[in-house]
C-alpha cells in the first residue's frame, strides 16, 4: 500500500492584521482555501491583548467548513483573572475570550483527519512562548506535527529547539514528525536551523517575509527523515500579499 501525499502549510497570519492595518479573519480563511492544505499550522493565531481570544472566531472557521481546530484545551492568564469578579464581568458583557491555540501557535486540520493526540508545551524564554503538537491519523497514515513560532533571541530559539526535539524523543508514541513555524532565523539554512540535522530535513520553500518583497525565509517547514519531500513552496496569490506581512509556505510529504 502507498503512503498518501500529505500537504501541510504554515502560516504567521499576524493576528488577521493585513498589511493595509485592516484586521480581516475572512482573508485568513481565503487564503487557506486557496491553499487547500491537510494540515496548516499558524502563528500569531490569537490576540495578544484584552481576552486573548482567537483573532479567526470559531464560528467563522466552522462556517468556513474547510477546517477544524486541534482543540488544546488551555488559556492564557488575562488582566480579569486579576480583578475581583473579572472573568464573570467578560461573560456578562459577552466578550470572546476563547483562543485558537497557545502562545499564538494553532494547528487546523481538514474535517476528516482524526486526531489522536494532543498538547501545548511550553518553551524556555524571558517572554511568554510555547509550541504546540498534534498526533493525527491522515488517511491511514500516522504523523506528529509540530507548531512553533520562536524567539527574537538567537540564544533562546537555540534553547527552544532543543526544548522541542527533547519532547519529541520523549513522546510514548513515536511517528513521523514535521515541525512548522516562524523560526525569526535570517540566515538562510545556517544558525538555530543547523540544530535540527541530521534527523531533520529542511523543506525548501524559499523567502516569505515580507509580504511585498519577501527576501527573507523566516517561516520553516522540518520534515523527518523517514518523510519524503516530494514538493515545496511559498503561497504567493493576491489574497496572500494582502492578508498578513508573512506569506505562507507549504510542502507535499509522501512516506519513503
Amino acid at each position: 500500500m502507498t503512503s498518501p501525499t500529505i500537504t501541510v502549510a504554515s502560516y504567521n497570519m499576524r493576528k488577521a492584521i493585513g498589511i493595509d492595518r485592516r484586521r480581516r479573519p475572512d482573508r485568513v480563511l481565503a487564503v487557506l482555501q486557496e491553499m487547500d492544505a491537510d494540515i496548516v499550522a499558524l502563528q500569531e493565531a490569537d490576540k495578544r491583548f484584552g481576552t486573548r481570544a482567537s483573532a479567526v472566531p470559531h464560528a467563522l472557521i466552522d462556517s468556513h467548513g474547510l477546517y477544524k481546530p486541534v482543540e488544546f484545551g488551555v488559556s492564557h492568564s488575562r488582566l480579569a483573572h486579576a480583578i475581583p469578579f473579572g472573568e464573570a464581568l467578560e461573560t456578562k458583557l459577552g466578550l470572546t475570550t476563547r483562543n485558537l491555540g497557545w502562545h499564538g501557535n494553532a494547528i487546523l486540520v481538514k474535517r476528516e483527519i482524526e486526531i489522536i493526540g494532543f498538547e501545548p508545551l511550553d518553551l524556555p524564554t524571558l517572554e511568554p512562548r510555547g509550541a504546540v503538537v498534534a498526533e493525527l491519523n491522515v488517511r491511514g497514515t500516522e504523523l506528529r506535527v509540530v507548531g512553533m513560532h520562536l524567539d527574537l533571541s538567537g540564544l533562546w530559539r537555540k534553547r527552544q529547539v532543543h526544548t522541542i526535539l527533547e519532547h519529541i524523543r520523549r513522546r510514548h508514541r513515536p511517528m513521523p514528525t514535521i515541525i512548522m513555524g516562524d523560526t525569526n532565523e535570517w540566515r538562510d539554512g545556517g544558525g538555530v536551523l543547523t540544530e535540527f540535522l541530521p534527523g531533520f530535513q529542511l523543506a525548501d520553500t524559499g523567502p516569505s517575509f515580507h509580504a511585498r518583497r519577501p527576501v527573507a525565509a523566516l517561516d520553516r517547514i522540518i520534515v523527518d527523515r523517514r518523510l519524503k519531500i516530494a514538493s515545496c513552496g511559498v503561497h504567493r496569490s493576491a489574497a496572500a500579499a494582502k492578508a498578513s506581512d508573512h506569506l505562507p509556505v507549504w510542502a507535499k510529504v509522501t512516506g519513503h
